[in-house]
């Protein structure tokens, strides 16, 4: 089978480009046909390893472009610079005819499903459709850009519902979509390591929490919990690991609180398994996710996970009370009390670890990766090959 990703480029250390590889990677293994079709990959090559045998396939257009100049001269611009995507795109899909074109409903949403070239389309979201785009943080401007998101929606959603397909990562996200289109369904992602040789013990004063240090992580909601649980446990820490644009201001706020002895902000680490295992638990803070992949990397590491139940994707992800623990979604003192929970007994944490190790396996790629190979059969009738 023939199948085609379109993305708009391979470079960053993000989960979807992760997740993306890791997915093209194990089709082409199979034996499948598969390329990657990038529009501003600048000649650069893929953050993440890419098979030899999966085709990376840039456009060159270079959309970074318009932000050089003003907002006319951008509105212009990008106008333009999506005209030649569309005129590239199509004469590279009505030469090659692949099966399967698979978008992660980025701006060729505009147009893909009107190209001609007997494949299936296929939409995949690695965040909620209330997030995407932004769209929540637009909204918050006024009533001009109310109106300009509602439109954007609309929009959208109208190109969505001509698609094959669109999957999403959650139960919860399904829903939100079934008014747009019938032809929904889940396949979450699936683990982006194997499962290192000695899992964490969880026997040290140590917390983890990885993620980009963003407004969407809530990493000051858990700082703001840590003020709590130091002066209950001051012999414990909490270690994060990213990068991000509140990073000063997050500093600023650990500061201010005087919990420079307890909680330190570490650089992103290629090495990441190695942080999980030597850590005791994981918590996660998010004010939304897409599906929280961090989750599943911890629990395949053996560490229980505490997290606020927020949308999207922990619920789906953690057994509450079994494999780790729900925390009533942006409620600092009861994430301030969960995690004193976990400190506090040794033994939940290494029971809940051990069965967080056990329940993650449903997300191997093992398991995850034939449902894909299920939808691609099913549309194209059946077809295995």
């Amino acid at each position: 089978m023939k199948i085609f990703y379109v993305y708009s480029s391979l470079l960053t250390k993000g989960g979807a480009d992760r997740i993306l590889t890791i997915k093209a990677n194990w089709l082409a293994a199979q034996g499948h046909e598969v390329a990657i079709v990038t529009d501003s990959q600048h000649g650069l090559p893929p953050v993440f390893p890419l098979s030899e045998r999966v085709r990376l396939i840039d456009l060159a257009i270079n959309f970074d472009e318009e932000y050089r100049h003003s907002l006319p001269v951008r509105f212009l611009l990008y106008h333009r610079l999506m005209r030649r995507y569309r005129c590239r795109l199509s004469q590279l899909l009505s030469a090659e005819r692949p099966d399967i074109v698979i978008t992660t409903l980025g701006r060729e949403m505009d147009f893909l499903t009107s190209i001609k070239d007997g494949s299936k389309k296929i939409g995949e979201s690695h965040i909620a459709r209330r997030y995407s785009r932004n769209f929540h943080l637009l909204e918050q401007r006024g009533v001009i850009h109310k109106m300009v998101v509602a439109y954007w929606r609309r929009k959208q959603a109208r190109e969505v519902s001509r698609l094959d397909a669109l999957v999403l990562l959650t139960k919860n996200d399904e829903e939100s979509w079934r008014s747009v289109t019938p032809h929904t369904l889940v396949i979450p992602n699936p683990l982006t390591f194997s499962a290192p040789p000695q899992r964490a013990r969880c026997e040290g004063k140590n917390v983890l929490a990885v993620g980009r240090l963003s407004e969407q992580k809530g990493f000051d909601l858990l700082i703001s919990a840590w003020k709590s649980v130091a002066e209950c446990h001051p012999d414990w820490h909490l270690d994060i690991f990213g990068e991000g644009e509140q990073k000063e201001e997050l500093l600023m706020l650990i500061g201010r609180e005087k919990l420079d002895n307890n909680i330190t902000i570490h650089p992103p680490t290629d090495r990441i398994a190695d942080e999980y295992v030597n850590h005791s638990f994981y918590v996660m803070s998010s004010r939304f996710e897409g599906f929280g992949l961090v989750l599943t990397e911890a629990m395949l590491c053996g560490l229980p996970c505490i997290s606020f139940d927020c949308p999207y994707g922990p619920r789906d992800i953690i057994k509450d009370g079994d494999d780790g623990l729900l925390v009533s979604h942006l409620s600092v003192p009861h994430l301030s009390e969960a995690i004193c929970r976990l400190i506090e007994d040794k033994e939940l944490r290494k029971t809940m670890g051990q069965r967080a190790y056990e329940h993650v396996q449903r997300y191997s790629v093992e398991q995850v990766m034939p449902q894909w190979l299920q939808l691609f059969s099913r549309l194209r009738g059946g077809e295995n090959s």
